[in-house]
């Protein structure tokens, strides 16, 4: 927790969870990965938060932005960013989506197979493309393979295809998983990257980009690798796989922008057990999978909670959400060690939850109001 935050928190009134995000903390990891990566450009994932002063803060600071609608587009817009330091990364998109991106100035598309750049040559004629390839994203703890990316052999003739139809093929996109551990991950992606890249040459198209994409972690309960490990063994892969013809890079974090820059702070609805013989206590919070922490599904990322009874002795707990749907279970197979003196009532602190929180919180699922947030 940040000196700002916990002042926050201090002479905060109002009840309910709600999330605070640092904004001297965005501006330091933003820094550190132009630093890490000296000669990549940072695309910050506008879906990881959206939050207009967050948007503002790293537009100033010369980011560009992942956008993967046409109203995170119109929000990087408004908070300063030229169209022409934005992206459009989703591959799956409407027609009338890119017809609108490409009127507010948008000239970067994704894609992963020929349906798709038809529609771009429609709605975009001219435009730059993308190609996104799989890969098996082993080593995240929230893996985003199957959905997105085709075969990398299949690369190059969506790619050409994209030529014919009077696109500019501009180069490869991956990604190795969010929260991804293994600062190797990227090696393997780079060769089939480089594959492309020459099975496109040799049909005349010479692409000229290769979009590293996200998967640089925050730090949760399990230790992850220094930004600096990263940017060398990424480095490593594109000198061993694309020689001295290393093609401009791009990376696109999220997580790794703004995960440890924010921080809930929650209150124990209710603690039970199940039988007076139970060993392992129920511990319900007012805010669950539905009110933003949806990334605890398959219980991928464990976030670190805080409470003011840490030095406590400890037991293992099932920690809960509060609403009537039995899903809203958030550590069940791992219980999570909790202090025994733990009250109803207590605050708790879910750490490191600036990323893909306040965005995953429902509308108004049995009449919770979405997590609210402070961006200070």
């Amino acid at each position: 927790m940040t000196a700002r935050i916990r002042e926050f928190l201090k002479q905060r009134t109002d009840d309910g969870p709600c999330l605070v995000v640092d904004l001297d903390v965005v501006r330091e990891n933003y820094l550190n990965f132009a630093k890490a990566l000296a000669d990549t450009k940072v695309f910050y994932a506008v879906k990881a938060n959206p939050a207009p002063e967050i948007l503002r803060l790293l537009a100033g600071l010369g980011c560009c932005f992942d956008v993967a609608s046409v109203a995170e587009a119109e929000a990087a817009l408004a908070a300063g960013a030229p169209p022409e330091r934005i992206s459009y990364g989703n591959t799956i998109k409407k027609e009338t989506e890119i017809a609108a991106a490409f009127g507010l100035g948008i000239g970067l598309f994704a894609v992963d197979c020929e349906a798709e750049v038809e529609k771009v040559k429609r709605a975009a004629p001219g435009s730059r493309v993308i190609c996104r390839i799989h890969c098996d994203g082993s080593g995240a703890e929230w893996p985003l393979s199957r959905k997105f990316g085709c075969e990398p052999a299949y690369a190059a003739d969506i790619l050409e295809f994209a030529h014919k139809q009077g696109l500019v093929p501009h180069g490869v996109s991956f990604h190795v998983g969010s929260q991804q551990h293994n600062v190797e991950a990227w090696d393997r992606a780079l060769a089939s990257t480089a594959a492309v890249f020459r099975a496109c040459a040799e049909r005349g198209i010479v692409l000229a980009m290769v979009n590293l994409g996200g998967g640089f972690p925050a730090r949760y309960v399990r230790k992850t690798p220094k930004l600096e490990s990263y940017g060398r063994a990424i480095f490593r892969a594109l000198r061993k796989h694309f020689g001295n013809a290393i093609p401009e890079t791009i990376v696109e974090p999220g997580r790794g922008l703004v995960g440890n820059a924010g921080m809930i702070e929650a209150e124990v609805v209710l603690i039970a057990k199940r039988s007076p013989e139970d060993d392992v206590r129920w511990v319900y919070l007012d805010i669950g999978k539905f009110l933003g922490l949806a990334e605890t599904i398959g219980e991928s990322i464990r976030y670190p909670i805080r409470t003011t009874k840490d030095r406590d002795q400890t037991a293992p707990c099932i920690i809960a959400g509060p609403t009537c749907d039995s899903v809203d279970v958030l550590y069940e197979k791992t219980p999570y060690p909790l202090p025994v003196s733990l009250a109803i009532g207590d605050k708790v602190l879910i750490e490191a939850a600036g990323a893909y929180t306040a965005t995953y919180s429902s509308v108004g699922f049995n009449g919770y109001p979405p997590l609210r947030q402070y961006v200070i």
